[in-house]
């Protein structure tokens, strides 16, 4: 999964004192247009010291690097803590539209906002700190002592491998480590739960979903709305595949009318499929659709090369080169000599110029269209840093994941064979079929689970579930909306929802979900920009200029407008719609239907 590194939209890239705070105490008395534009100044001057400190910790694990982390979040957090405080002192002030939401967004800087109690405050960055640390330290041991492996490791041998006990040793090795980490986040989601309190919400969760212009209630029931018009596809999507599991494994292991078992579906938390394609799902195993793999490691690309086409794409769109210090400063592969967090993520350094990939980027299709992923949220920053710090962010956070998707569907087979990756020739209908199966095993199947991470986690945070059902719940609802279970029996001394770095991290996730409908949309508008005439799943918009220009007025526009607004400026339109997701995979939905009937589809 590609992860950005917006857990902490001011969190963490910013640090400003406790002596700025006290010297605030005695200044003159300030206009809320006085207060914002001061804001601006000091988050973007004092920004670099933060991200650097998260940087640092990313690329370098330490107890070191782990507590001096900490430390910066927590001075952030108390002058945070501070800011909003002093912010509502101008409720009701007449002040400049502009302020009024720089003023609202301030008070949803953070995803783990903290409790004004400095001791308090200092236990919840600490845990922060940890449970990330845990989680990227994490191993398992497969063979001895000798044998011990991470999540990268882990995982590309969980997607290699078609033995069941293999896969289920696999899984559940990765899956144990969660436990560790149940103790500190069951008392962090209490200190998060009082900081967000603290700010006027009801909880977490209901913080976290107040950052779409719009009330929490509101927001739940988009999203509720989006997930009903792509459910149909994921559930042919899920028949068709339990179908395929069962040949493979045997209807003893893989039963009609049940979930699907976590462990068979090629990724640690069975979120995407695309793993089991080639050998599994693949739907005309004769008609080869030509993955960019074999020339990738033929032609000796490395992370370099690899980054440098990615670069060229969105220079072909009208965008500058990235930075020198891009090259200079970016981890593309991973280290030797330490523990670091291999999740691909891309930085911001100091709201200008300096901005950065973390990734261990190995030389293969998957992690080609991850850079490409990943560019996406760098030239977006780039694109509205001439803003006020304040407004440096997405539209909404599912706009930054959405970008670098959207650029990837105009990847396409013609496109890889443009740039020598793929050989230039006309799909078949069966070849149609067989790549969008393929993107399907990828798209479609992270749907629920991009819905079910914050589901979970809103129901934790309001106190819905208990700690004392978290594995229980977990499982319950991945059960309802994936259609799948757990690989091995599961109980509560067990955490396994700390397996996904996102939880572990506490990263919001239902820009995932968003995203994954956005980029479809945006695509559609792109393609509609450049004047492209045909099936929606053949448009690649490389080069097209228009479409570059349509892009950069969004990207530009930041967070400075209501979401409705900008997306209004590349589609038309300021309501988000999964209907251009149903077009283009409308070859595949309709294969599907067929392919399904007298199939037991569902589960129980």
């Amino acid at each position: 999964m590609r992860v950005t590194n917006r857990k902490v939209s001011l969190a963490v890239l910013v640090v400003l004192g406790l002596a700025a705070c006290q010297q605030q105490a005695t200044a003159p008395k300030e206009t809320a247009d006085q207060f914002v534009e001061r804001l601006n100044k000091e988050f973007s001057a004092l920004h670099v010291e933060g991200a650097q400190a998260g940087w640092v910790q990313a690329t370098y694990i330490t107890p070191d690097t782990e507590a001096i982390n900490a430390r910066t979040n927590d001075r952030f957090l108390a002058y945070f803590n501070s800011a909003v405080e002093q912010a509502k002192q101008f409720d009701g002030q007449p002040m400049l539209p502009a302020s009024a939401r720089a003023i609202a967004l301030l008070r949803q800087g953070v995803s783990s906002p903290a409790p004004n109690d400095p001791a308090l405050r200092a236990e919840l960055t600490q845990l922060d700190a940890r449970l990330e640390a845990a989680y990227g330290q994490a191993k398992f041991c497969v063979a001895g002592d000798s044998g011990c492996e991470g999540v990268d490791v882990l995982g590309e041998r969980l997607g290699a491998t078609r033995d069941y006990a293999e896969a289920l040793k696999l899984w559940t090795g990765w899956h144990d480590q969660g436990a560790q980490m149940r103790k500190d986040y069951e008392r962090f989601v209490e200190l998060a739960n009082q900081g967000a309190r603290e700010l006027g919400y009801a909880d977490m969760g209901a913080m976290w979903r107040s950052g779409y212009d719009m009330s929490p209630e509101e927001f739940t029931a988009v999203t509720e709305k989006l997930w009903n018009q792509v459910k149909p596809l994921y559930e042919a999507m899920h028949c068709y595949t339990r179908t395929r599991l069962a040949t493979q494994y045997g209807e003893d292991k893989v039963k009609p009318g049940e979930p699907i078992p976590a462990h068979l579906l090629g990724n640690l938390w069975g979120q995407q499929w695309n793993k089991i394609y080639d050998d599994l799902l693949q739907p005309y195993p004769s008609v080869k659709v030509e993955s960019a793999d074999r020339a990738l490691k033929e032609q000796k690309w490395d992370a370099l090369r690899m980054t440098r086409s990615a670069e060229s794409f969105y220079t072909s769109l009208g965008f500058a080169a990235l930075p020198a210090t891009f090259w200079e400063r970016s981890m593309l592969t991973r280290p030797r000599d330490r523990d670091v967090v291999c999740h691909a993520s891309a930085w911001t350094i100091d709201t200008k110029e300096d901005v950065r990939i973390k990734m261990c980027m190995q030389p293969n299709e998957e992690e080609l269209f991850t850079i490409y992923h990943e560019l996406g949220h760098l030239y977006y920053d780039l694109s509205y840093n001439k803003l006020p710090y304040l407004f440096q962010g997405g539209a909404h956070d599912g706009f930054h994941e959405a970008i670098g998707d959207t650029v990837n569907l105009s990847v396409t087979p013609g496109y890889l064979a443009g740039i020598g990756l793929a050989r230039a020739v006309k799909p078949s209908n069966e070849a149609i079929i067989n790549t969008q199966m393929k993107m399907a095993a990828d798209k479609i199947a992270f749907l629920p689970f991009g819905k079910v991470i914050d589901e979970w986690r809103w129901k934790v945070f309001s106190g819905e579930i208990k700690p004392a059902d978290y594995n229980r719940t977990w499982w319950e609802m991945r059960r309802q909306y994936q259609g799948i279970a757990p690989a091995s029996p599961r109980d509560e001394s067990q955490f396994d929802a700390a397996a996904k770095y996102h939880v572990a991290a506490n990263v919001p996730y239902t820009r995932y979900f968003l995203s994954f409908i956005l980029q479809f949309q945006f695509h559609k508008a792109l393609c509609d920009a450049a004047g492209f005439k045909g099936p929606l799943h053949e448009c690649s918009v490389a080069g097209s200029k228009e479409a570059g220009a349509r892009l950069r007025a969004m990207l530009e526009a930041g967070q400075s407008e209501p979401w409705p607004v900008t997306l209004e400026k590349l589609t038309g339109t300021r309501e988000m719609d999964a209907s251009a997701l149903i077009e283009y995979f409308q070859p595949l939905l309709a294969w599907l239907a067929e392919k399904n009937r007298g199939q037991q589809c569902g589960w129980t």
